[in-house]
C-alpha cells in the first residue's frame, strides 16, 4: 500500500491532571496544529486518515478482568481533543468528515492505557492483551495498529519518551524510514498532580452488557465520533473463553424520517451511514497482530435495516438498526442497560425511561456526553459557538456539498 494511503499516527503524552479545556488547549493545540497542517500540505490531492493516540493511565484495578475507568473523565478528554481538532480544521479549511474528499483529514482519537512510571520487565514478551473494557494498553496498540504512513510525536520530554517506548514495542512490525518519523512542536509542559490527586482517582464507572444510543450519523464527523466512542467505553467486555459477548446497539434514523431535512437529497442512504458507523468502530475495537493487512476489510452481516459485526473473538457485538421513531430499540429491547445521549437528545432519555417503566421494564442508566464547545478554547480566532457548531454539523456539510455542485 502506498504510504500516502496509510493512516498516520500522532502520539500525545498524558494530559495534565486534573485537566480542563484550557489546559488541554495549552498542552495539545501546538502538536495538533502542526500535524494537521503537515497532512494538509502533504496530501492535498487525497484523503488523509489520522489516528491520535493519547497515552495515559486511564484504567484502574489490579486484575485484567476487573479493570475500570472513569467514564466522565474519559469522555471529557475525548470531547476536549475532538473540539481542538474541529477548531483547528475549521481555521485551516480542512474537511473533517469521513470520505471528505481530497485535502480532508479523517481523525480518530483513541485513548490508550499507559503509565510512564511503570517499566516493562525485560524478559516479558510483548503480546496483544485485552481486559474487561474496550481500552487497550500501549503494548497492544503498538502490536495491533500498523503499518503507518507517518508517525508524528510531540517534541516535549514526555513526548520523546512516549515515542521511544512506542517504537521499542512496535519493533519488527514495520520498517520505518527516518522521514516517516516526524517530530512536531510540543505544547506547554505542565506539572501533573500525583496520580489520582487531589482526592484519589475519579469515580469509576461499572461497565454494562448492553449499551444503546441513536442518531442520524450523516457524513460521520467529530461529534458523531465522540458519541460513538463514549458509548463503547461503557461496555463490559467478557473474557474470550466465556462464550459470552457484550452488545452495542446503535439506532440510526431511517431515510424516511430525514426527507424534510435541509438538502435532503444529499443525505447519505441508511446503508452507507450504518456501514460508516461500523467502519469507524472497527478502528477502536478490531485487533490483529497483522494490523491493517488483516483488518482492512470488516466483515459486516447486512440485512435490511439491520447491520451487524463482531470484534475481539466475538466478545463485542455491534448492531446498527434502522429507527423510524424517537424511541427506536429502547422500548422494544428490555435487555438494554445503558443509554448514551447528547445535549440535543437529553430530554429523550427521560421519555425513554417513562415508556420503559410503563411497560414494567427496568429504567436505563442515562449518560450524557459533553458538547464540542469552541467558546471554552479561549482563542479570539475561534468563531462563536453557533458558527463553530454549524461547521461540523451534518446539515452544514450537506450545504457545503450542495454549493460545490451548484
Amino acid at each position: 500500500m502506498q504510504r500516502d494511503k496509510l493512516p498516520s499516527l500522532l502520539l500525545l503524552p498524558s494530559p495534565p491532571q486534573p485537566f480542563n479545556t484550557h489546559l488541554l488547549n495549552a498542552a495539545y493545540r501546538a502538536p495538533l496544529t502542526a500535524t494537521l497542517s503537515r497532512l494538509k500540505a502533504l496530501n492535498a490531492k487525497v484523503e488523509s486518515k489520522l489516528i491520535i493516540a493519547v497515552a495515559y493511565p486511564i484504567l484502574h484495578g489490579q486484575f485484567v478482568r476487573s479493570k475500570t475507568l472513569s467514564w466522565a473523565e474519559s469522555q471529557s478528554l475525548l470531547a476536549g481533543i475532538y473540539t481542538l481538532v474541529s477548531v483547528i480544521c475549521a481555521q485551516l479549511s480542512i474537511p473533517t468528515e469521513l470520505d471528505g474528499g481530497p485535502g480532508s483529514v479523517d481523525t480518530t482519537v483513541i485513548l490508550v492505557d499507559h503509565d510512564r512510571e511503570k517499566r516493562m520487565l525485560a524478559d516479558t514478551k510483548p503480546k496483544i492483551e485485552t481486559n474487561s473494557t474496550v481500552i487497550i494498553d500501549l503494548t497492544t496498540f503498538a502490536l495491533a495498529y500498523h503499518p503507518w504512513g507517518r508517525i508524528f510525536h510531540d517534541e516535549c520530554e514526555r513526548g520523546l519518551q512516549l515515542n521511544q517506548t512506542f517504537l521499542t514495542l512496535a519493533e519488527g512490525k514495520q520498517t520505518l524510514l527516518h522521514e516517516q518519523l516526524v517530530p512536531v512542536e510540543g505544547g506547554l509542559t505542565l506539572n501533573n498532580s500525583p496520580k489520582g490527586a487531589p482526592g484519589g482517582p475519579a469515580p469509576q464507572t461499572a461497565g454494562y452488557p448492553v449499551v444503546c444510543l441513536g442518531g442520524t450519523f450523516d457524513y460521520l464527523h467529530p461529534g458523531h465520533k465522540l458519541l460513538l466512542t463514549a458509548g463503547a467505553l461503557l461496555l463490559c467486555v467478557p473474557h474470550k473463553d466465556s462464550n459470552q459477548s457484550c452488545l452495542y446497539i446503535i439506532g440510526i434514523t431511517g431515510d424516511e424520517l430525514l426527507k424534510n431535512k435541509k438538502y435532503a437529497e444529499l443525505v447519505q442512504p441508511w446503508e452507507v451511514r450504518a456501514r460508516n458507523v461500523i467502519l469507524f468502530l472497527s478502528c477502536l475495537l478490531q485487533l490483529s497482530d497483522q494490523g491493517w493487512k488483516a483488518g482492512s476489510t470488516v466483515q459486516i452481516d447486512e440485512e435490511d435495516g439491520d447491520f451487524r459485526a463482531s470484534f475481539r473473538d466475538n466478545t463485542i457485538r455491534v448492531q446498527c438498526v434502522r429507527i423510524q421513531d424517537a424511541f427506536g430499540p429502547t422500548i422494544t429491547r428490555p435487555e438494554i442497560d445503558a443509554l448514551v445521549v447528547s445535549g440535543e437528545t437529553r430530554s429523550g432519555g427521560k421519555a425513554v425511561n417513562d415508556r420503559r417503566l410503563e411497560q414494567g421494564w427496568k429504567a436505563l442508566e442515562v449518560f450524557e456526553v459533553d458538547v464540542l464547545n469552541a467558546d471554552e478554547m479561549s482563542d479570539e480566532a475561534v468563531t462563536k459557538t453557533e458558527n463553530f457548531a454549524s461547521k461540523i454539523s451534518s446539515s452544514a456539510i450537506r450545504q457545503q456539498r450542495h454549493a460545490k455542485l451548484s
